[in-house]
């Protein structure tokens, strides 16, 4: 195993190829460090002298996208980075592939679904293996057990990681593919149910009965987190509830919820209704009496300013209902239907034979048979007013969310008012963690503040899904057959991980499965998030391998995007305050979104996305991550190609300005980096001012702004090849006094700049480490400034600034009189910038050799200063030589 910041030798030669080249570096050195295990963690290293990266475990069930590749280059230099200073950077890669988006790309894929009621079939093959790509029909899905399905989830499931990773492996990241997990696999599935286990035990987690969002296309139950408010069409209906003397007129978009009617709620300080406070009105068709009552989050000045309170419509309802006391009625079923059995509380046969003409009908049938009923008892007034309203969706669900009574499991999350050991509560134990947590940038950290802030339940964890970590319980039954919720058994951690619905609790036997007297097993898996939340603790290997896990843990850095900072980083954030009491890393890298062409954010849904394999064999790895790197941040950044093929210029300029640079030696020369030999004033600027782009560099990406460091090399680079390197190349290539000097400055700057450059642009500048130098250009140290600084004997970074200005202005005179560069002049002059007593004529007379021979002044070259300040060099007199003919062609 390569051994970091390990010493590396120059050759005693240069073995430059006679046509540098970037086509085949992907492949090249993507062998070379698998072989020589490049980025392997050192498992040896102690805590101070690692950086751990909790790395983003990404869904496999679909295709990478060009964000991936944007959010993850951001991760990867700052790896490559802290690589380069010293540390052993654990930088594992997980694979998210549990949960509701692997089983429905199986049921498509194969063209199956699950019936948990049917039994295992031995050597089952599916009717589809991948068809045409196209959905299969849900009616045309082949059901099939349980354990089938999960094994044509797994096995789908690594398909999709070996592609996956081979992308990752091309774009260069330089993860140790030797640490991998899934959060399906064994070693996650240890961890997550030894945390629940732990949460149960300390009272964190638990289960209740209570109306929560549900979907009904999945048939499960929806977190807070996963809700997604989206435009819905709809009504207005007004609707007459009658009093003694009068009716009370309110609006909804939900008449077919009147049965579930339990109040009438309208604001405390609203005049309009103090006189029905306390009394009761009868529920139009229906007739049942219910409550009119007060309540501050009734909206005076929307529509009637009053509202019917139904068990349940909206949110807002849970909330009446629990803070008033007010009865449960439900008339909603799982399936998103009227519930079938007539309710016991309509009372009057009238109210009971309408009701059987709604039950079992989607709630648009009922919706619209009682729309007709109140038209044909006059007490809708007025037709249906048409509007879009903003209504709850699951985030990869179609239809509107219900809310459904039903038996859940809950993790506490500040949500609820719940107070820990130290006398605090839980949200304001978790908002001080926010103030801990390092932000990158740091106004994302008001999105954290607010989410929590604005919580108003625990975090529900259960799903009625199939493909998942099972939540490791079983309950008693009792002698009569009912399942007792409340008397659960739980196994011991060392037997983990289990499945109830297939393993047995200690104490039993598998034919007392769901009898009277023995046992049932539960049968909800937990939340994908429930399992990715605990990223951190599976990578680092807590339960699996205590070794490693206190030299990487509490990691260095979390990396993610902003959209699920509510979701991921908070989830994170909640399981590792209840189960070790901080912060489970120090540092979060927000990344920002990839706007398409039209601004708007890239995403599979909005069917805008890029795929990058394309892009990258187009363009070549190092092009697409410099792109990418490019971007700050928690910035937004527009997906341009053109910054890609800035990207190609760049990397083929580091392999041929290289490859000149060694030439200026003669061929095959061994590379002289001794600095001692630097001597000249323009070698000496450059070398000082290339010891404040070091600095500079370093200091951008220790404030975890690699853009920034990126930017600064990037610049400098460019302007040694276009300015330092064009203005000392005689020089270098002659024999006399100064030539050491400028050859060992363009060493040392070529050597440098690869170290730079390298976590941006891995591939280039590998291949030219490789030309000079034993080992990896990503394990050599990261530059420093102090070598630097004392080579250039307090030169002035500034004499290269001003060097480059008179150089521009000479090549000036030659694109303005359109011949050749080559073109060489009878004599010529500058003048300096001048600045009060100050003026830069005696800092160009020091470079004038140099400035003479990179633009061919044959006759008299003068420097002169003006009568007036100015901070700019300008030419003067210039006559140019005729141009010399051009050669007729062959």
């Amino acid at each position: 195993m390569t051994h970091y910041n390990e010493t590396s030798e120059l050759l005693d030669h240069t073995e430059v190829p006679e046509r540098a080249n970037l086509e085949g570096l992907e492949n090249k050195w993507g062998h070379t460090w698998e072989e020589e295990g490049t980025y392997a963690f050192d498992s040896s290293s102690p805590r101070e002298e690692v950086y751990s990266i909790d790395t983003p475990p990404p869904t496999v069930s679909g295709s990478l996208h060009i964000g991936h590749v944007f959010s993850y280059t951001h991760t990867d230099t700052m790896a490559r980075y802290q690589r380069m200073k010293g540390k052993s950077v654990f930088y594992p890669m997980g694979w998210d592939d549990n949960g509701l988006p692997t089983e429905r790309r199986v049921q498509n894929y194969y063209g199956v679904r699950c019936d948990p009621s049917l039994p295992y079939e031995e050597n089952f093959v599916p009717p589809h293996d991948g068809g045409d790509g196209k959905s299969i029909k849900y009616a045309d899905q082949k059901p099939i057990s349980r354990r089938n399905f999960i094994e044509l989830c797994v096995k789908l499931t690594e398909e999709d990681e070996k592609q996956f990773e081979a992308l990752w492996r091309y774009l260069g990241l330089s993860v140790d593919w030797k640490q991998q997990y899934q959060t399906i696999g064994a070693k996650a599935q240890k961890v997550a149910q030894a945390a629940f286990l732990r949460n149960l035990e300390r009272g964190e987690a638990y289960q209740a009965q209570a109306p929560g969002l549900w979907d009904v296309t999945f048939q499960t139950a929806v977190a807070q987190a996963e809700l997604e408010a989206r435009d819905y069409p709809g009504a207005y209906h007004a609707l007459a509830f009658h009093a003694d003397n009068e009716d009370v007129v309110i609006e909804t978009t939900r008449p077919e919820l009147l049965p579930a009617c339990v109040a009438l709620i309208a604001h405390p300080d609203d005049e309009r209704y103090q006189h029905l406070f306390g009394s009761a009105v009868k529920v139009p068709v229906f007739g049942m009496e219910v409550p009119v009552l007060a309540h501050p989050m009734a909206e005076m000045d929307k529509g009637a300013g009053i509202a019917m309170c139904c068990t349940f419509g909206d949110t807002t309802d849970i909330v009446w209902w629990r803070e008033l006391g007010l009865p449960l009625r439900n008339v909603l079923g799982k399936d998103g239907r009227m519930v079938r059995d007539i309710p016991e509380w309509l009372d009057n046969d009238e109210a009971r034979e309408l009701y059987a003409d709604l039950a079992g009908k989607t709630t648009f049938t009922a919706r619209k048979i009682l729309v007709e009923k109140l038209g044909e008892t006059g007490e809708m007034i007025g037709e249906p007013k048409p509007t879009n309203r903003k209504t709850n969706f699951f985030e990869k669900g179609d239809k509107p969310l219900e809310i459904v009574t039903s038996r859940q499991w809950y993790i506490r999350n500040g949500g609820r008012a719940y107070t820990q050991a130290n006398g605090k509560d839980l949200r304001d134990n978790l908002l001080d963690a926010g103030q801990k947590l390092q932000f990158h940038p740091d106004f994302m950290r008001v999105r954290y503040d607010n989410w929590v802030k604005g919580l108003n339940t625990d975090w529900l964890i259960s799903r009625q899904r199939f493909f998942g970590v099972p939540i490791p319980v079983w309950y008693k039954v009792s002698e009569n057959g009912e399942v007792l919720y409340d008397e659960i058994l739980v196994p011991s951690e060392d037997v983990l991980p289990i499945d109830p619905s297939s393993d047995v609790p200690a104490g039993y036997t598998e034919d007392q499965r769901d009898v009277p007297g023995g046992f049932s097993g539960e049968q909800d898996i937990m939340d994908t998030w429930a399992t990715s939340s605990l990223s951190a603790q599976i990578a680092a290997g807590w339960l699996t391998n205590s070794d490693v896990f206190e030299r990487v843990y509490p990691m260095d850095l979390r990396p993610q995007g902003q959209d699920i900072i509510r979701t991921w980083l908070f989830s994170s954030m909640v399981r590792a305050h209840l189960e070790f009491g901080d912060l489970p890393w120090k540092h979060a890298g927000i990344s920002g979104w990839i706007l398409d062409p039209d601004r708007k954010k890239m995403s599979k849904s909005k069917g805008n996305v890029v795929t990058p394999m394309g892009l990258l064999e187009k363009h070549g790895a190092d092009a697409v991550r410099y792109w990418a790197a490019a971007a700050r941040l928690g910035v937004d950044a527009a997906f341009e190609e053109k910054q890609m093929k800035v990207g190609r210029r760049l990397a083929m300029k580091v392999l041929n300005a290289s490859k000149f640079a060694f030439g200026m030696a003669g061929s095959g020369e061994p590379v002289d980096l001794d600095m001692s030999q630097v001597c000249h004033p323009i070698d000496q600027a450059m070398l000082a001012s290339l010891a404040n782009v070091v600095d500079t560099a370093t200091e951008s990406f220790e404030k975890y702004d690699h853009a920034h460091a990126l930017e600064v090399a990037e610049t400098s680079f460019w302007n040694f090849c276009d300015d330092y390197l064009e203005l000392v190349k005689d020089r270098a290539y002659s024999d006399g006094a100064g030539t050491k000097s400028a050859q060992v400055t363009l060493n040392v700057c070529v050597d440098t700049f690869l170290r730079l450059l390298a976590p941006f642009i891995p591939y280039a500048t590998e291949e030219v480490w490789s030309w000079y130098r034993t080992g990896s250009v990503h394990h050599a140290q990261w530059p420093v400034s102090e070598p630097l600084r004392e080579a250039s004997q307090g030169a002035d970074a500034e004499l290269l600034d001003l060097a480059g200005q008179a150089l521009a202005v000479l090549r000036g005179v030659k694109s303005a009189a359109k011949v050749s560069q080559r073109t060489s002049f009878k004599h010529a002059e500058i003048i300096a910038p001048r600045s009060g007593d100050t003026n830069g004529k005696e800092s160009l007379e020091a470079v004038a050799d140099d400035l003479r021979g990179a633009t061919h002044i044959e006759g008299e070259f003068t420097i002169t200063i003006p009568d007036d300040d100015t901070d700019a060099v300008s030419v003067g007199a210039c006559e140019l030589n005729e141009p010399e003919p051009k050669k007729p062609k062959a």
